[in-house]
Order: C-alpha cells, then sequence, then structure tokens
C-alpha cells in the first residue's frame, strides 16, 4: 500500500497554496495569473476525479444512439455525420438527453460553479432521487 499524495491530494496542496498564500500578497499581472493558475489546477483535478465516468457515459450513449460500437471519437464522427445526412432528426429525445447530458458532465469540469449548470445539475439530481428506488 502506498502512503504518498494522490495526484489529486497534490495538485489540491499546490492549488490551495497558490489561493491561501501566494495570491494574496500579489497585485496587478501576477495577481490574475496566480488566479489563472488555481483555475487550471482545480480543473485537472477535476478532470481526474470526473473526466472517465463522463467518457464512459459518453461512450454508452452514443453506442445507444447509434447502435453501434467503437472509440469515442469514431462515435462522436458518426454521430456528426449521421444528423449531417438527415439520418438522425436534431429533435429526437434521445439526441437532445444525450447532448444536455454530455453538456453536463463538460460543465461540471470546466465550470462547476455557472449558475445555470449548478440549476440544472439540482434538477437532474432531483429527478435521479425519484427515480432511485428506495
Amino acid at each position: 500500500m502506498y502512503d504518498q499524495p494522490t495526484a489529486s491530494e497534490l495538485l489540491g496542496a499546490v492549488a490551495g497554496f497558490l489561493r491561501d498564500e501566494v495570491s494574496p500578497t500579489l497585485t496587478g499581472r501576477l495577481a490574475f495569473h496566480a488566479r489563472v493558475a488555481v483555475n487550471v489546477l482545480e480543473m485537472v483535478r477535476r478532470e481526474l476525479a470526473l473526466g472517465p465516468a463522463a467518457v464512459a457515459g459518453e461512450a454508452e450513449r452514443l453506442k445507444a444512439l447509434l447502435g453501434a460500437d467503437g472509440p469515442l471519437s469514431d462515435l462522436e464522427d458518426a454521430l456528426c455525420a449521421r444528423i449531417a445526412a438527415g439520418e438522425i432528426d436534431p429533435a429526437d429525445p434521445a439526441l437532445i438527453d444525450h447532448l444536455w447530458a454530455t453538456t453536463l458532465d463538460t460543465l461540471a469540469v470546466d465550470q462547476p460553479n455557472y449558475a445555470t449548470y449548478r440549476r440544472a445539475a439540482a434538477v437532474k439530481a432531483a429527478a435521479d432521487a425519484t427515480d432511485t428506488p428506495a
């Protein structure tokens, strides 16, 4: 067993150091760049935590939508081609559900404090809670 910090813990420690110790001592351009660095570190942390499940979910939705299997990039290309060819209606509820879920997964990593994302995530969580048997 390893007693070392995880990648997420290391990223969090560096982000916290920059946010709590370094940033308050900076002004102007350096303060801005320190905030950007903290945001990048936190985004990478979220990507490590949430990315694998988001990619797996997107692939499963695309497999179901397309009735095909393959690498995620091929499935994405196939979806675009089928929409462009008129084989998938842009108003198809399954497509809309897929695009919405993919957007929420992306926002969870990129902009989790975005107000619209937080509202949509709360609605989804409430819907998921009512769908789960007790």
